[in-house]
């Protein structure tokens, strides 16, 4: 069994009037994993560790937080830095970039069962929140961080 779609990348690579598309294909049922084609150029960001296989043409740099805002200072970046040593979460990521010519695939998956679901973030308002250790993948520039919930307490304590 397996899904195919593509998700369009957001950031600053996206050509005016539309968005770079990255094409993918989800294998398998209990554990499953995602391929991803990209084109000469073309990005993917992961968590470090999540990569299953890559072509030979696919670079794989590791990034201090998630290489979307290349501009951010020392203090913005530190300050990323210190939620996601809060949280646990791993301080950098990896970028996968196709430096070759033609397409190029590379495949990512959990190192536990589960679902992995596709969704464009212009359709949930441009904003997901997702439990700890979720994110599997994007295109690159998307931006990945980490959200503090408050908790609301009311009623009577005795």
């Amino acid at each position: 069994m397996s899904e195919r779609g593509s998700v369009p990348s957001f950031g600053d690579r996206r050509p005016p009037g539309g968005s770079d598309e990255i094409d993918f294909k989800i294998h398998g049922r209990e554990m499953q994993f995602v391929e991803i084609e990209l084109d000469p150029g073309e990005s993917a960001v992961a968590e470090a560790g999540g990569m299953m296989f890559k072509d030979v043409s696919v670079q794989m740099d590791t990034v201090f937080g998630d290489g979307s805002k290349p501009q951010t200072g020392f203090f913005g970046k530190l300050a990323s830095a210190g939620k996601r040593l809060l949280t646990g979460e791993s301080l950098f990521m990896t970028v996968f970039t196709h430096q070759g010519q033609g397409k190029a695939r590379v495949a990512f998956a959990a190192p536990y069962p589960g679902t992995i679901i596709p969704f464009r973030l212009a359709d949930m308002g441009g904003t997901l929140i997702a439990q700890k250790d979720a994110f599997l993948a994007a295109a690159k520039g998307v931006s990945i961080g980490i959200h503090f919930q408050k908790k609301i307490m009311t009623g009577l304590f005795g």
